[in-house]
């Protein structure tokens, strides 16, 4: 007999998320489960929604995009800014319109943010002051990260023991909302509504040892050049790029090399270095949430073994397909 938990869950339509670390083999099994539970995929990355950068962002083959509608992909110019707001906005519509249809969205990728606004919400207070931010930049400028780090400890401790000392941008934005609203950004964001509330959420996180993870990382680096990087990356940096976008691995590294600060081969190693240390940091953002049930991929695991334990936990609380 099936728990009041799981009779609840049955009632309310299914939303899965599948994220995991950039390499760890999400694209290939996320077509996989996707044909398993008559889904459509929503990519929940960052910098897969802009265009021409296809080869900078291991965006999901054209054969897999074929064989699986997918959503969020290529639809903004990288001149453009697009943020989370944004792309909440976009989701709940494509909810909507894939539900319609009597199929399951798929959210698949690794930014562990836009995953977030959509599950927990985002608050609606008119906390954006262009004037506030630029005053704060500078005095992020002459005075450090440490002063307003420590300036946010004080007036919002429960959001800077959630933030990193080092990241200027998330603290600069905690003091900026604190200081338009007159609430601390913690407060707000307990007042958001996400999707949580209304559907059968499950969140699927695919994870493997550091080595071979490291390893994936490596390999997938050096398939970016022999598919044209350096082409695609001349390209991108002919335009303006918008700061987003100006983001992505493999910008920076290569606008060095081909400013002559490096040669290639180091332009390489640190994109590899830095795609392994963004790998951290994502693991690190999703073990905090501990909704999260953890697919351990062993070896050379195939995706449809990948997919079978997926589909075994999911059957865990009483859904099956």
């Amino acid at each position: 007999m099936l728990s009041r938990k799981s009779q609840v869950r049955r009632r309310k339509p299914k939303i899965i998320f599948l994220v995991g670390p950039t390499a760890v083999g999400k694209s290939q099994s996320a077509v996989y489960l996707a044909k398993k539970i008559n889904a459509e995929i929503i990519s929940c990355d960052s910098m897969q929604i802009y265009k021409g950068m296809d080869i900078i962002t291991s965006k999901p083959s054209i054969i897999l995009r074929k064989t699986i509608p997918h959503h969020f992909i290529s639809m903004v110019s990288p001149i453009k800014g697009y943020n989370v707001a944004q792309y909440r906005r976009g989701a709940l519509k494509k909810i909507q319109e894939i539900l319609e249809k009597g199929k399951t969205p798929l959210f698949v990728g690794g930014t562990g943010l836009y995953m977030s606004v959509l599950i927990d919400g985002i608050f609606q207070a008119k906390s954006e002051n262009k004037n506030i931010r630029r005053r704060l930049y500078k005095e992020l400028d002459n005075l450090g990260k440490e002063y307003l780090y420590k300036r946010l400890q004080k007036l919002d401790p429960e959001a800077a023991a959630k933030i990193h000392p080092h990241d200027s941008r998330r603290i600069i934005r905690a003091l900026e909302v604190q200081e338009a609203t007159g609430k601390p950004i913690s407060v707000l964001q307990k007042e958001r509504n996400g999707i949580a509330d209304n559907y059968d959420v499950r969140i699927f996180c695919l994870d493997t040892s550091r080595q071979r993870l490291y390893k994936r990382i490596d390999q997938r680096v050096e398939e970016m050049f022999k598919k044209g990087l350096l082409g695609e990356v001349k390209k991108l940096l002919k335009m303006k790029l918008s700061k987003t976008a100006q983001a992505a691995i493999g910008i920076k590294e290569l606008k060095g090399y081909l400013s002559g600060l490096y040669d290639l081969g180091e332009a390489k190693s640190l994109m590899k270095r830095n795609t392994r240390l963004y790998a951290k940091r994502q693991l690190t953002w999703f073990r905090k949430d501990k909704r999260i049930e953890w697919i351990e991929i062993k070896g050379k695991e195939k995706p449809v073994s990948i997919v079978n334990k997926i589909l075994a936990l999911y059957s865990v609380h009483g859904t099956r397909y």
